[in-house]
């Protein structure tokens, strides 16, 4: 990644701390500072270790089995020191061998399956969802786990909310009807691209409704701004936009509320992608901002990105990744820059966000990172921020995938590295305590829980 000095300057000063920076021993960057695991799992620095917190297939606490294609995840705060993980599961259509039913969903009881969003004819059922587990950090062992949201398809990122619920979000977009897939013929009660949310004082399954008043498309992540309550989103799609979504009652997002489009002062429809010879967004330069109302988000046809982008929102190159970094939100684009290999943005929102004043005071966008050959980082994907400052990337690429941390200088440092699998790492996040850091190996699906010296 390239300079990034100017990036989080409101907690630069306990990104300089010596905690990560220190105790992964990255002097150059590499991942050569990693060791070797004799487990065949994950690669580590010196003096931290992992233990697997949850195991596709495994049985769980409701008698189901964990699903498959581990995704999005976020960690809450459970009672006496546990830890509640909430965890996506992108799940196709037609991978019944690794859904939490595997062959038996026609002997689920009645009560169970009315709970799910699409039930399939009864016949092809929708395969993702989530599953919430309890973590004790203090014995290392999972102690419940169980299937919390049914019956939704491909849930990818989403995000945690202040009020302590889980926004899941499906990347993909289904219309009721019969169609072929990977030569299964798939029946769908349910149109699909939605965002649901499952809440992590939820003991067991729970009726799975969407919130469609935040839109019909390929969603990706979430990230909620904690004083006004407005959700962010981003959507995986080559020329994607940046959403943001005005809660009529902050909270209260089945409540209703508007969906808009991020868009650029003085640029209609620009494509920050910088993929032509004339870049169209500059390092670490802030640009004004004004958003765009979207109609009829719930379309037929998949084209609210394109009536978006026709209206004059800006497009990126499939943003994924976004999270609540300091004051501001960071988010990645996967294949944006020059060598389509990543890019990193923050949005900056304005004192009067989603009110009539940010006319004169409008939130910023600012490309923080493009990655190069050079780069540590390649293809970024989920991110988190660290209890130190720095942000936490996974990478999905198609090599072997690794956990990469910037620093506010632009510098990187290797986490951890897959080495055994061509699976992306996704997920990641730090427990309440900043203590543990959670990370997904997509395939076949796994959780692992970090410990070590992270303010060594």
């Amino acid at each position: 990644m390239l300079n990034r000095r100017r990036f989080l300057k409101s907690i630069a000063a306990a990104a300089v701390a010596p905690a990560m920076t220190r105790s992964c021993r990255a002097t150059d960057g590499s991942p050569g500072d990693l060791r070797a695991d004799p487990d065949g799992i994950l690669d580590l620095p010196d003096g931290f270790g992992y233990r697997v917190v949850s195991r596709a297939g495994d049985a769980m606490s409701d008698g189901l089995r964990v699903p498959a294609a581990h995704d999005g995840m976020a960690a809450f705060e459970g009672a006496d020191g546990r830890i509640v993980l909430i965890t996506n599961h992108e799940m196709n259509t037609h991978w019944f061998e690794g859904s939490p039913f595997g062959e038996g969903y026609e002997d689920l009881p009645e009560s169970t399956k009315a709970l799910l969003y699409d039930r399939g004819a009864d016949n092809t059922p929708g395969l993702g969802g989530t599953t919430t587990t309890t973590y004790n950090p203090m014995t290392g062992t999972t102690e419940k786990q169980f299937l919390s949201l049914a019956g939704t398809e491909i849930n990818c990122a989403g995000g945690p909310t202040p009020w302590g619920t889980w926004l899941s979000c499906e990347e993909c977009f289904r219309v009721p009807g019969s169609r072929t897939d990977y030569g299964h013929l798939i029946t769908r009660d349910q149109p699909h691209g939605f965002v649901f949310e499952v809440s992590s004082q939820a003991g067991s399954l729970v009726a799975a409704e969407p919130i469609k008043a935040m839109g019909k498309f390929e969603h990706e992540a979430c990230a909620v701004h904690a004083d006004t309550g407005i959700v962010y989103m981003t959507e995986d799609r080559y020329h994607s936009l940046f959403y943001r979504f005005i809660p009529n009652v902050p909270g209260k997002l089945h409540a209703g509320g508007r969906l808009q489009a991020l868009a650029l002062d003085d640029h209609s429809s620009v494509m920050t992608h910088n993929w032509s010879s004339q870049p169209q967004t500059m390092l670490n330069t802030p640009m004004k901002t004004h958003w765009i109302d979207l109609d009829d988000v719930e379309p037929v046809a998949n084209d609210l990105r394109l009536r978006g982008a026709e209206m004059g929102a800006a497009t990126f190159a499939r943003g994924e990744g976004l999270c609540v970094a300091g004051d501001r939100f960071a988010f990645t684009c996967t294949i944006g820059g020059p060598a389509r290999i990543g890019q990193v943005f923050t949005y900056t929102p304005s004192p009067f966000e989603g009110a009539a004043e940010e006319r004169d005071s409008p939130g910023t966008l600012t490309l923080i990172a493009e990655a190069d050959e050079n780069s540590l980082l390649r293809n970024c994907d989920n991110l988190t921020m660290a209890p130190w400052g720095d942000l936490i990337v996974c990478e999905d690429t198609a090599d072997h995938c690794g956990l990469v941390g910037i620093r506010p200088d632009g510098s990187q440092y290797a986490i951890a590295d897959n080495a055994y699998s061509d699976s992306e790492l996704a997920g990641v996040c730090f427990s309440p305590d900043g203590k543990t850091l959670f990370v997904n190996i997509q395939y076949p699906g796994m959780t692992v829980a970090i410990t070590g010296p992270w303010s060594a």
